[in-house]
Parts: C-alpha cells; structure tokens; sequence
C-alpha cells in the first residue's frame, strides 16, 4: 500500500473529529453489512487518464475512498486506460497525487489493461455462447440501425453469422487482419429494447496503436462498459458508484456480468492467477448518484481540454481552473474540499449548487486555521514625520487572533510605512471611516496617525502622504485605547519585501457558462477580470512563507503562496478568496 502525502493527511479530518454520515448509499451499505451480505466493502475510483480531475471528481472520490475508510473496507484505484488515444502518463501522475491530497490511499493501483487477456476470453465465450457477434458496419450505419428514442432499431445483416464465422472473425480482428473501423464486436442483446444501450451495443472496437502499457500486443480494445463491469467483477467491488448518467447503463453493465459469470468460469481469470494479480470474481450491484453541478463552471471534460488548447487559461493548473490541480493551486484546502462535498451531501436528485457554497467552506476552514499576515495590494507612502529620521522597531503581533497554539511574530515598524492607496480619500464618501486630509486611523498595533499633508505629482496624483504618529497612542500606552473611527493595515516600507500578488477571481461570469442560447457559448462567458496582477509589499514573515502556505492577508482576503513560482527572494501570492461573498452584491 502506497503512503498518502502526509501534508494532505494532516489537513483530512481525523476519524474522531469526523462525525457519522447518513445518505441513501450509506445506508445500503450499513445494510448490507448487517445482513451478511458482504463480510466487507469493496469501492472503486475509476478514472479515465486522459485529463486532469476536476471538482466533481473530487465529490466521488470522497463517497468511493470515505465509504470504505468508515466501514473498514477497501477502496482500489483503477485506471480505466481502454483508450491509448487520449491517455497521458502525466495525466496518470496527476491523479495519484490528487486522490493523496485529499487524504485518501487505495489499497490496490489496478488498471482496466491489466485485464485485457481476461476481457478478450470473456468475449470469446459470449461469442461461443451466441451472445455476441462481429459486425461489418460502419459507424454511421451503426447509428442509423439504431432508431431512436420513438422508434426501435433494426438488426445488423451481420447478425445472424454463425458461431463458428464469429470466433474466426474476432481472432482476426485480434490478429490485426483489419483496418481501424472496419469491424466491430458487439454484443447480441434487443434492437427493439426502450434502452438504448441494451440495441446490441459494441464491445470491442479495432484500434491498431500501441498501449501504453499493455505494449504492442494489442489492436482491439474493449468498450467502457464491458471492460468497467468486469473489472468491477474481476476485483471483487460490491458497491460500484457512479453518477446518475450511467443509470440507463446498469442494465448492460448487469448483463456483462451475468452472461460472462466469471465466478462460475475461473478458468477465464488463469491469465491473473499468472501474473500474481489477486481476484475475487463476485457480483457487484452499481447504485447511482447525482453529479455535482456548481454554478459559474464548466464540468465539461472535453471544455476543460478547449480552454487549454485553445490558451484560454494558463494550463491544467491555472488557479482559476476547476481541476483540483488548478484549485490546490488556488489555495483550496484538502480540508475545505472534503468540507464542502459534506456540505453537498448524497442523492439521487441532481441540482445546481451555488459558487458561494463552495468559497464559504474555504472561507470557513482558512479562518480557523490560516495565519494573519499584513500586506499592501496598491501601495501608498505614508511617512510619520513625527517620528526621526531612520526609526525603526519591532512589534509583537498574535498570528492567529482566535488560536494562541500558533504564537506570536516581531513585525518591523519604521518612520515610513506602505498603505492601502483606497484607505485614503481627499473627498470622502458619506460613512468614509478611514484616513482623509487631518483625519485620524488606527494604524493596526502601532498607534494612532493623522494626515497632515498630500504629496502630488505633476498630473495631480496623489504619491506620497505625510502625516503624525500620536506618540500617546503607542502600544501598551494609556492612550492607545482612545477612540478613532477606522482600523487600516500596513507594512513598514523600509523592511517589506516586494511581491507579485495574483488577484483571482470567478473564471466565468455567467452563472450557466454552458448556456447556448443566442448562440453563444462558454467563450462568450469568460470573466475578464478572472485575473489581475499586481506588485505590492508583504511583511518579511509573509515572504518567508513555504510554497502551498495559506496566510490572511488582513482586511484583503485569504492568499496563499504559489506552489510553482513562490520564492522567498521573489515572492508570488495567489488570492484563494475574498474576506466576504462580492459576487452575493453584485447579483
């Protein structure tokens, strides 16, 4: 068994601290437990390598890893690699690593490759068996063939050839006698059912291109269905779950199993006994859920791939992507994430949640847990002329206001500090709380200040403010309690340390980004203010930060340090999450 990232490990919440979970699936699990039907559990998380997870992903892999962490089962990872086309060993990496950050392990790494012998076997005895047939259509005849939702489908013409034209042809077909697309193996089940997917589906399609890691061996490969339901079968899995889609692909996923029955032929599984691969050859039962749908997203795999492609976004793990690479990236937390399936909950109803859901458990776990840090976004100089030339000290500030396990820090003060340029107004507004010209703030832990003058340039900008520090109002003093109206952060301008800091946001700024209407599509809805950077000032204790760190940036927001570009020397800040839900507003 593999070791799961202790970092994400850390994050997951602990058993004790996790309490029980109540939906439909668990409670047919605790059923069938209790019955003796199952003596364990045995889950799966099968996922196609040919792109990178997404949130969505995120949702199963907590129901197949967390059902069988709660009832001491095992959950295996298998790749469902039946398409060398579209797979990627970095895709494969990624996975691994997403399924470990969020505090997950399996018990076996399988692949669907690993049973392509056992599959082919299985196919030639449905072949023997009459329940399966080589079919010389092409695809467009095999749609046309198919009917459609009103009317029934029509057999194939090749149908009806014998058993033993069959067996000939698919051994051939394995042999690599013919092109791609020529033939197809499908199963012989109803053209007239209500279901679709019962009209003699394919189950083996010519493919001549190498596996990745099946090697050279192979030209045919086995369709989804059949190689999902089997592999489920091969593995023992006694609760397969998969999303409300594959609803109306139980029946078949049932009658692959049924008509192979590999626990009544084990001879089908002698190419595992030969490898030293474990089996079990039971019947698992598929129970179906609702996907996760989130508002203001694209869950789309195939649009995901368009806005890479297409240089829309920065890549895979652009942090406004929904990948969960892009979102680690973020600053999303294994914590927040698991946080947030929770929240979801299991059903078979499918609804759309709201973007805000998802932001307000990051928001939540981050402010338990994430350390105050000052930074400035758009510098403003104030100098405190009141204080002499070249002071500097240093003031003890709490790392976490409501958790005093994380201690203390020393952050420098000097004679002239950085501020926000929008905590200042010449003319302000009615209500303004914070610096106006001979007003007075509350530098945060330093004392209280006043403006006195306003630099300009040439072009009537103001550049630079000069002011007094009330040198009665210094921490520990008596007058350092007296009342002003605002509060304003600041990091002192001799001692802060430059950064980039990357201001996220929304990528789509439409709530249905697959709204088609008026013949728009996604594209259309693009948030160009999905991301705005800008260079500003952190205090030394923010720039120290390791990659992946999460800090609260007081009064802007939650940021956390970019796990590729971030260097102490040059430091790179992602913004996770605003402090408050701005869209909420905007709405």
């Amino acid at each position: 068994m593999t070791s799961p990232d202790p970092a994400a490990a850390a994050a997951a919440p602990s058993d004790a601290a996790t309490p029980a979970r109540h939906d439909f699936i668990r409670q047919i699990v605790r059923e069938d437990l209790a019955s003796g039907k199952h003596d364990a559990i045995r889950t799966r998380f099968p996922p196609e390598p040919n792109g990178y997870l997404h949130i969505g992903h995120a949702k199963a892999i907590c129901l197949d890893f967390g059902i069988a962490e709660e009832f001491g089962g095992r959950c295996n990872l298998r790749f469902d690699d039946t398409n060398p086309a579209k797979e990627d060993p970095a895709f494969v990496r990624a996975i691994q690593e997403d399924v470990r950050w969020l505090g997950f392990d399996w018990a076996e790494l399988r692949h669907a490759s690993d049973y392509f012998e056992v599959y082919y076997l299985a196919a030639e005895k449905l072949v023997a068996q009459g329940d399966a047939f080589v079919c010389d259509l092409t695809p467009e005849q095999v749609r046309e063939y198919r009917g459609s939702l009103t009317e029934p489908g029509r057999n194939s013409p090749f149908r009806d050839r014998s058993v033993e034209e069959n067996l000939d042809l698919f051994r051939r077909m394995r042999a690599g006698e013919f092109a791609d697309g020529t033939r197809t193996l499908r199963a012989k089940i109803d053209m007239a059912s209500g279901n679709i997917n019962l009209r003699d589906p394919a189950l083996y399609r010519i493919k001549h291109m190498p596996h990745p890691i099946a090697g050279e061996g192979w030209c045919i490969y086995p369709m989804y269905d059949f190689a999902h339901a089997l592999g489920d079968a091969i593995e023992g899995i006694t609760h397969s779950l998969c999303t409300l889609e594959f609803e109306d692909h139980r029946p078949l996923y049932d009658w692959c199993v049924e008509r192979v029955d590999l626990a009544g032929h084990p001879a089908l599984l002698a190419p595992l006994v030969e490898k030293g691969l474990p089996n079990v050859a039971a019947r698992p039962r598929q129970i179906e859920f609702s996907r996760l749908n989130i508002n203001y997203t694209v869950m789309s795999k195939r649009k995901l791939t368009q806005l890479v492609a297409e240089g829309l976004v920065d890549g895979w793990d652009d942090p406004r992507m929904y990948t969960l690479q892009g979102l680690r990236r973020r600053g999303y937390t294994p914590s927040a994430l698991r946080l947030f399936v929770d929240r979801v909950g299991i059903s078979k109803q499918n609804s759309v949640i709201d973007f805000s859901v998802l932001e307000g458990a990051l928001r939540e776990d981050l402010d338990a847990h994430a350390p105050r840090r000052m930074a400035v976004v758009e510098p403003l100089k104030l100098v405190l002329a009141n204080l002499p030339e070249g002071h500097e000290e240093t003031l003890s500030f709490a790392n976490h206001p409501k958790d005093e396990s994380l201690g203390m820090r020393e952050v420098p003060f000097s004679r002239e500090v950085w501020i926000e340029r929008e905590d200042f107004a010449e003319v302000p507004p009615k209500g303004w709380k914070r610096l106006v010209p001979g007003g007075e703030v509350r530098l945060r832990g330093a004392g209280i200040a006043r403006v006195d003058e306003v630099v300009k340039d040439d072009e009537g900008n103001v550049v630079e403010l000069r002011g007094w520090l009330d040198p009665e109002s210094r921490p520990g003093m008596e007058g350092a309690n007296r009342k002003v109206k605002g509060t304003i952060h600041w990091v002192s301008a001799q001692h802060a340390v430059q950064a980039e800091i990357r201001l996220y946001d929304r990528l789509f700024s439409a709530a249905d980004p697959d709204d088609e209407s008026e013949g728009r599509s996604y594209r259309d809805h693009l948030n160009p203010d999905s991301r705005r950077s800008v260079r500003g000032w952190v205090e030394p204790a923010a720039a120290a930060a390791a990659p992946e760190q999460s800090f609260q940036f007081e009064r802007l927001g939650y940021f956390v340090a970019d796990r590729v570009d971030h260097r102490n020397d040059a430091p790179v800040f992602n913004r996770s999450v605003s402090l408050r839900d701005t869209w909420a507003a905007k709405a």
